[in-house]
């Protein structure tokens, strides 16, 4: 066995530390923006193609109200067959795997064609925190 040196064993600590860690970081970044915060980073990634007002369909539907939503059921936004029937209910975790990656969850969907993904895990945080938030039904949007 190879004998391994107490800074290599010290680098060696942090890094697994900081790789254990990366997975909270997202959850913290999120709760501890700002509502401005969370806006601008769904305006920045989203608003281009999406509205977070009830009823606002644009080249991709509203997203008011998505946490919870099934997907492919906005009345008056033509989905994809795929995403239509994918039996997807958007929560935290599909909806970070779809915005991470949207052809990786549903291939064949329309926004994939126009969108690969964010990999930044803080802002795909955000952004659906902003989401919960926000656009949940009852909040005037």
């Amino acid at each position: 066995m190879k004998k391994v040196s107490l800074r290599t064993a010290a680098v060696l600590v942090a890094a697994a530390a900081t790789i254990y860690n990366l997975g909270w970081t997202a959850t913290v970044l999120a709760q501890n923006s700002s509502n401005d915060d969370l806006e601008l980073a769904f305006n920045g990634h989203c608003r281009e193609c999406h509205s977070f007002d009830k009823g606002d369909n644009r080249l991709g539907p509203t997203l008011y109200g998505v946490v919870g939503r099934k997907a492919g059921t906005v009345p008056g936004f033509a989905y994809s067959d795929s995403l239509k029937s994918s039996g997807i209910t958007w929560n935290e975790k599909t909806l970070d795997k779809w915005i991470t990656n949207p052809n990786a969850v549903v291939p064949g969907n329309n926004m994939g064609a126009i969108f690969s993904g964010l990999s930044d895990a803080a802002e795909r945080a955000k952004i659906i925190a902003f989401l919960k938030q926000d656009t949940k039904p009852g909040n005037k949007m």
